[in-house]
């Protein structure tokens, strides 16, 4: 990122901000003769050059440019490394983002989640639209103003780089301009929410929409089920309502005696089946009945000696997941075991680990962020069980990164690209990484002159307070952060 002055001086030979269009210069419809307003006042080309382009020498006006241009220092910036001087802001570089845009809402959403759409896989079109849900940590004196918010985001246009080709693809272009529009539907909530996650069942008729629930999971230890279906298909179905039974949850539950932030539904369980774990290393499974109720095991799952900081099910197996904790451990269970303790558990990190992500394409990698900073990918095959859940070896990570000087607060794989990574951290970045760079390659140790900077790493994108990042998982490349100062939503040109 470039770094500017907080004050700039304009000029009229500023160039055109991100948006802006210049304004049009006609006086009327009709075409008059062409009448050049030079003609008595050059006599000859020899004079015309001379004088320069506006009446005066060139000197003069590059003097003038030059005394009035915003002072630009064009070194490469990393936030959380680099500091700003005093009356210094960071501009962001919009050549290299294909979309880009933010959004702030009353309260911050500290987590959201994706919600999968029924406009197709794999699109490239623009202007893109995007379904989500999330939950507000409004402060503690205006606490009964949290809500439980469902979004629409549509007229998410691609940059506008001023593009000048006189081709038929002026409508196109116009729609591509879109303005970005955010609908919201909201239902109350009691309390903060900590983590939400969102799960789809499939419909029993092809005519109609998924059925999408939400876990939200509160710093009053509830975790609340919704069906938000409704909400997600009013804004698509004009002069639909919502009746005030749907906004109620389908599910309470409170086997939970401390609050958490670990939450996450199975994606080979039809019904619905959800694991919470608390700061007291306890887990719990619920699982989705017949007739829509839930059932709660209240058996819990114990081992760790500190808080399950998240939790996530195995992608290809259906009764496994991996838990990560705040003893610096992360754990494998399988929800069949009586004794309800870890299969395998291996110390990452001798801080808490914050967050993990299981990769959905090579299903033996899973990659974990923790307190210092630090991120690694793990080979789940080196892991080896041992009597009583403790680890009898500790497996290096395949790849370890330590480029953030702050804690990790979210840690993604992509989709589809099994070699890609979002990273989100304290130091308000969210960084986009590939592991298939090698180390040895000549060609990627060149980091433009960058010192510090590991060749793996692809993007460094500024967000304010950053707490959670997640792909989209129909529209390729594209990513969602949320923070302290709102939402962003961007893609990269890369």
């Amino acid at each position: 990122m470039a770094k500017r002055p907080a004050e700039d001086v304009h000029s009229e030979n500023d160039a055109l901000k991100a948006g802006e269009r210049p304004l049009s210069t006609d006086s009327g419809n009709e075409a008059g003769p062409f009448e050049d307003e030079f003609e008595d006042e050059f006599e000859s080309d020899d004079e015309m050059l001379e004088a320069g382009v506006d009446g005066r020498p060139d000197e003069e006006r590059e003097a003038e440019e030059k005394r009035d241009a915003m002072d630009v220092d064009q070194k490469t910036f990393i936030p959380g490394r680099d500091k700003l001087s005093a009356g210094e802001s960071l501009s962001p570089d919009t050549s290299t983002y294909e979309m880009l845009h933010n959004l702030t809402t009353t309260w911050p959403c500290l987590s959201f989640d994706i919600v999968p759409d029924q406009l197709g896989d794999n699109r490239k079109a623009y202007p893109a639209t995007v379904y989500a849900v999330a939950g507000t940590q409004a402060e503690s004196k205006k606490a009964h103003q949290n809500e439980l918010m469902i979004m629409k985001l549509s007229g998410l246009s691609r940059m506008d780089r001023g593009r000048d080709d006189d081709s038929d693809e002026d409508d196109d272009d116009e729609d591509e301009n879109a303005d970005p529009i955010l609908e919201t539907k909201s239902i109350p909530l009691p309390s903060t929410t900590n983590r939400i996650r969102a799960h789809q069942l499939s419909p029993m008729n092809a005519s109609r929409p998924p059925t999408t629930l939400t876990a939200t999971m509160l710093d009053n230890s509830d975790i609340l089920i919704h069906n938000v279906t409704p909400h997600l298909t009013a804004f698509d179905t004009p002069g639909a309502t919502i009746n005030s039974q749907q906004p109620k949850p389908l599910a309470t539950l409170k086997m939970h005696r401390t609050e958490g932030y670990a939450l996450d539904w199975s994606p080979l369980i039809a019904q619905g089946k959800l694991l919470t774990g608390d700061n007291d290393g306890k887990i719990f499974v619920t699982t989705g009945a017949e007739g829509g109720k839930w059932a709660p095991d209240n058996r819990p799952f114990t081992g760790h000696q500190g808080s399950v900081e998240d939790i996530q099910w195995s992608p290809n197996e259906r009764n496994v997941f991996a838990s990560a904790s705040g003893d610096g451990t992360v754990k494998v269970w399988d929800v069949r075991s009586k004794s309800r303790k870890p299969a395998v558990s291996v110390k990452v990190s001798d801080t808490d680990v914050n967050v993990i992500s299981w990769s959905r394409q090579n299903t033996h990698l899973l990659a974990t962020g923790a307190d210092d900073g630090q991120w690694a990918v793990w080979d789940l095959r080196q892991w080896k069980p041992s009597a009583g859940g403790a680890s009898s070896s500790e497996p290096k990570a395949v790849a370890s990164f330590d480029f953030h000087k702050e804690q990790i607060t979210s840690i993604e794989w992509h989709p589809t690209d099994d070699s890609i990574m979002a990273v989100a951290a304290g130091d308000n970045t969210l960084t986009l990484w590939d592991l298939a760079v090698e180390l040895d390659d000549e060609e990627s140790k060149d980091t433009a002159g960058v010192q510090g900077v590991p060749p793996q790493l692809l993007f460094v994108h500024y967000m304010e307070m950053v707490k959670e990042c997640h792909w989209h998982p129909q529209i390729p490349g594209c990513v969602m952060g949320t923070g302290g100062g709102g939402f962003g939503i961007f893609k990269t040109i890369s």
